[in-house]
């Protein structure tokens, strides 16, 4: 298993949506996949079906040694290849429940280890803040993703984001290794413009090259609980991030390119 973690110390920037559509595309390359929802908030949760007030199965059970096998927690979602682990608004609470608890940063790690014959890969959609959810997804994820939107406030969030990865290649055996990725592109704004100059100029070593741009099929996806991929497959969106995909496989796992041509 594979395990990608999307992120960014900023809300509205893509995250949930970079997730769901690279678990599309994946899962019509013939890759099972596994979301894991580590937002309080439940973005993706909702999208997939599911509410993140459901006292159910959901990654905050975990966290607090839910009973049964970790594949048990886990539930199903309209496409067949991909399942999810659901958030709870229970989530917000673990940074305070935790405190100094030994080993509560790689929770995510070892459960992952307990089903990584299962799946191919595994998708983590962070919260914007750092915390245990964060810290459990760098410390778990072999490759970042971290969607920035195009547009000058985004950009403070994206400094704060190379500082927690600076700190956290500090705590492992490895750095990560990571991409930067241009969303929500406007090209009939000039902020759009300045905010991708601003990355090229500051992140050229890290920067993908393409963007992913306003699409309105986005919300379509999110409204059907599908990937744009399978909604609106030649949308701009759905074409932008199979071109970002290309890119992540060749970056991450080189030897996959040749399965995934």
């Amino acid at each position: 298993m594979r395990i990608w973690a999307v992120a960014n110390q900023k809300g509205g920037v893509g995250k949930t949506t970079t997730a769901v559509t690279l678990a599309g595309l994946l899962s019509q390359q013939g890759h099972r996949v596994l979301l894991l929802d580590m937002d309080p908030h439940g973005s993706m949760t909702s999208y997939m079906g599911y509410d993140p007030e459901d006292d159910g199965s959901s990654l905050y059970s975990l966290f607090h040694g839910g009973s049964g096998p970790v594949e048990a927690m886990t539930r199903k979602t309209q496409c067949d290849l991909i399942s999810i682990f659901t958030a709870s608004t229970a989530l917000a609470t673990l940074d305070r429940q935790l405190g100094t608890q030994d080993g509560k940063g790689l929770v995510i790690a070892r459960g992952l280890a307990q089903i990584s014959d299962d799946y191919d890969y595994a998708l983590l959609d962070c919260p914007p803040t750092l915390g245990v959810l964060m810290v459990n997804a760098l410390a778990a994820c072999h490759y970042l993703i971290v969607p920035v939107q195009s547009e000058f406030l985004a950009l403070k969030g994206l400094e704060r984001m190379m500082r927690t990865i600076s700190m956290m290649n500090h705590a492992r055996m490895t750095p990560i290794p990571y991409v930067i990725v241009p969303t929500l592109f406007d090209r009939r704004t000039r902020a759009s413009a300045q905010a991708l100059d601003n990355m090229k100029e500051r992140y050229s070593q890290t920067l993908w090259n393409g963007i992913i741009p306003v699409d309105t099929q986005f919300r379509e996806a999110s409204r059907a609980g599908k990937p744009i991929s399978l909604v609106a497959p030649r949308s701009r969106g759905s074409v932008a991030y199979n071109e970002l995909l290309r890119d992540v496989l060749v970056f991450d796992m080189p030897d996959l390119t040749a399965k995934t041509a």
